[in-house]
């Protein structure tokens, strides 16, 4: 939950300079957004990026992601699988 709550706090923050920075450029950009669910033994953060990094390479124009879910598997009292879901934000040409 900690991790969840750390995440939203850099996504929102992420998101306001992002749109700060949108409101000095042009108003007329369209947005769509897609879930995405990552993977890792690792550990989180390794999930967000492995589900970014195999988006990229059949989208173009991600722009943002907003943790939503953040879950784990358990084995033998220690983290052994993370699972991670995101929004992602893809700004349409």
């Amino acid at each position: 939950m900690i991790r969840q709550r750390a995440w939203s706090a850099i996504a929102y923050t992420f998101f306001t300079h992002l749109k700060k920075k949108e409101e000095k450029m042009t108003k007329d950009h369209v947005y769509k957004q897609i879930e995405l669910t990552g993977s890792s033994t690792k550990s989180s953060d390794d999930a967000i990026r492995t589900a970014i990094e195999k988006a990229s390479k059949t989208l173009r124009n991600l722009h943002w992601f907003e943790v939503t879910e953040t879950r784990g598997q358990i084995e033998d009292d220690k983290v052994v699988h993370w699972q991670v879901t995101i929004k992602v934000g893809l700004r349409i040409e």
